[in-house]
This record gives C-alpha cells, structure tokens and sequence, in this order.
C-alpha cells in the first residue's frame, strides 16, 4: 500500500532541541533522545469513513514529532497502519451495500488526499492489515506455542495473564478495562475466557465474512492488536521512540500491543514512550462514527477552506486536550492565516531570528503549538506595528512555519 507525496521541509539555520514529551506510561514528561534515526509508529484509520477533525488532530500531532525530529537533524522511520479489515469496516459496507474492499479502498484515497491537503509528512512505510496477514499468523502460532494463547471455539484469545507488564501502559483497575473492553471492541462477557480483557488473536472464518489461510490456526482473520504488533515488529523492531495515537487507544488498543510485543520477544518496553492526543468535540459530544456527529476535512475543504487554515485550527489546540470544533475555532484560524501572509508579504521586517528559537522551545516542551502560534502573532503584531529592516526577516518567518508547523504561508 502507498502513503502520500511528502512536502519539501525547508532546513532552518541553527539546530533544534530534543523533545520533552507527556509519556502516558510514566504519567509524566520524558525526554526522547533518539540515534540518528528516530522510530515512530502511529495506528492508522480504519477506513469506512475519513477523515473527521478527531483524526486531523491526532495525526497533525505525530507531524509535529516528526517536524521536531527532523528539526534536529535526525531522520525520522515513520510506519502507520491502516486497518482495511475489520468489524465496523465490513458494517457499513453491508449497511451501505458496497463491497467491502472497494469501501476501504475509496475511504483510504480520501484520507491520502486529506493528508497531502494538510501537509502532513507520510510514512516510510503505510502497511494494510490485509497485506500484513503473512507476518500475522506466525505471531499467533508463536504466542500460542508459548503458552500465551488459547483456542475457544475456533478463535484464538492472548491471556493477558501472560505478560507480567501487563497494565504498566494505562495503569487501570480491572473494572475499568472491562468497561473499556465492552465499549472499544472487545468482548469481556463471552463464556469461556480465562479473563475478561483477554484480546482476540485470529477469528475463526464466519460465514460471509472474508478470511484468509491461517496456517495451523485455520481460516480467518486477524484480531484488531495483533496487527499493529506484527507491523510495528517487522519495520521497527522493539524499543521504538513513540507509540501514538488518539487517547482512545490507550486501552485496550496500545495495552495490548505492548503486552503481545512483550511476550513474543521477551523484552520490554515495545515502545519508549507513549504518547496519546486528545480527542475532539463537536455539539459538546466526542465526535465519532457512531453518534454521526463528525466534521469531515474533505468537506471544510470543499468549502473552499484553505487547507492552512484548517491546520491552524488544530494547531490552536495543545496536543493533549480535549477540545471542541466550532465555527468560531475555524473563523480565528482563517483570520490568524490572513494575518500571517499579510505579515510575510512585505520586503523586510524585525528579525525573526529570535522567533525560531520561541517556536523550537514551544514545541520541545510537549508539543506546545499555542505557544508557538502566539509566538509568530507577536511577531506579526510588530510587522504591522513597527515594520523593520531585516530583508531576510519574511523569508526566515515563511520557512520556520513551514518546517516546524506545517503551514505554507
């Protein structure tokens, strides 16, 4: 499977600092300090419908890792999924009466598009579920040789029970993975398994519904975790930089992954830190496919919204919180972008060589866009305000934005 064309990153005199960032595992900020080639993994869409504002933020925030990164003179591995099979995808191709592999297909070029759209840099590797299913199963054949999965009427579960490590991502009680287990995939009150949360491994083949040879474990189809597990292992190895997502994913999706990771290779952590964005609102609601309350970047593009302006919405938000898509929010991005090219239009202005150091120290304290953004508003105040000499000045202000937020001005 292809990613999308990557944008020019404009190289910025200086260098940029490494990254304190919020580890979800440790609770607290942690300070990344990769080789010369910084691995991240970051769990794709599953594409029966792309891309809402939910996702733009959660994606945007991994380019920020990798603008940082980069910024550093590091190389960045990025490797993201995309989970092209699965219970909600083969859902809404039945709802809708479409085949299932062309839904997938369509929903998946969307999401390219928005994610050229937005700027944002692509994987080195953009791997499909279905195209990983040969590196799959003998991951299930080994945890169950292990003694750390068993078979219940056909389909193959991980005990959880099996990695001591268990828990040490989400740190949650056992009431409140079995509700997130209900409410997120899983299914804690089948008969018959050793503990609730244990994760499906391979589904046994149901009648119309795909499958594929899984060897010894018979026809089928992969579990939602194991996937991300056998991607992330083949293209990264253990250890990584960052696991990210949105902070839905903390459990079960990344509790899980770490715990099969773990046991397969018997070394901990999967990965060094694990870093989770806030999820977005629309109507006072989380948006998601379920409650149908989702704005689409496709759309606000149709709309005639410079793509810029919508980065800068998301922009607006940190990382980390949870926040709420309004008109308002979109209205103060498309006014800040008007502001910005006005600033850089003219021949010179004060020198913006204390600006980049502002941004770099922004977004090396936990991705902190806001400030960053209130950063380059201050120098535009004084542009409009004062004006100035510096002839390289527009020039410096229209590179550092681009290469460390992702805006062309």
């Amino acid at each position: 499977m292809h990613a999308w064309p990557a944008s020019e990153v404009p190289a910025l005199p200086g260098q940029g600092r490494d990254l304190r960032i919020h580890d979800t595992a440790t609770g607290g900020l942690v300070t990344l300090q990769p080789g010369p080639v910084a691995r991240i993994y970051v769990c794709g869409i599953t594409p029966y419908d792309a891309t809402h504002m939910g996702h733009a933020a959660t994606y945007n925030a991994f380019d920020l890792v990798q603008r940082v990164w980069l910024d550093t003179k590091r190389q960045v591995h990025y490797v993201q999924n995309v989970t092209d099979v699965d219970d909600p995808l083969l859902e809404r191709a039945e709802r809708d009466g479409v085949d299932w592999v062309a839904l997938a297909e369509k929903e998946t070029a969307l999401f390219r598009e928005d994610m050229t759209a937005l700027r944002m840099l692509p994987p080195r590797e953009y791997i499909g579920a279905v195209e990983a299913i040969p590196g799959i199963v003998p991951l299930v054949e080994r945890l169950r040789d292990l003694g750390a999965a068993y078979e219940l009427e056909g389909d193959v579960y991980f005990s959880v029970e099996s990695d001591p490590h268990f828990g040490s991502v989400s740190h949650l009680d056992a009431a409140a993975m079995r509700l997130l287990s209900a409410e997120r995939g899983g299914d804690p009150d089948r008969p018959g398994k050793k503990n609730p949360v244990d994760p499906m491994l391979w589904m046994a083949a149901r009648e119309g519904e795909p499958s594929w040879d899984g060897a010894s474990l018979g026809p089928g189809r992969p579990g939602w975790h194991i996937e991300c597990v056998a991607i992330a292992l083949d293209h990264l190895g253990m250890g990584f930089d960052v696991q990210g997502g949105g902070s839905d994913l903390a459990f079960p999706h990344h509790e899980m992954g770490a715990s099969h990771a773990q046991v397969l290779t018997g070394e901990f952590p999967m990965a060094k830190a694990y870093v989770h964005a806030g999820m977005v609102a629309l109507h006072g609601e989380k948006m998601s496919k379920s409650k149908g309350n989702l704005v689409f970047v496709s759309q606000v593009r149709r709309d005639g919204v410079d793509p810029a302006a919508i980065r800068l919405a998301l922009l607006a938000h940190h990382y980390r919180a949870d926040w709420e898509w309004t008109d308002q929010v979109l209205q103060d991005a498309v006014d800040r972008l008007t502001h910005w090219r006005a600033a850089v239009s003219r021949p010179d202005g004060p020198s913006a060589d204390a600006l980049v150091e502002e941004i770099r120290d922004a977004l090396s304290h936990d991705l902190d866009a806001p400030a960053a953004l209130a950063a380059v508003d201050r120098w535009a105040e004084r542009q409009e305000s004062e004006g100035g000499t510096d002839t390289g000045a527009p020039g410096l202000v229209t590179r550092a934005v681009d290469a460390l937020l992702g805006v062309a001005l």
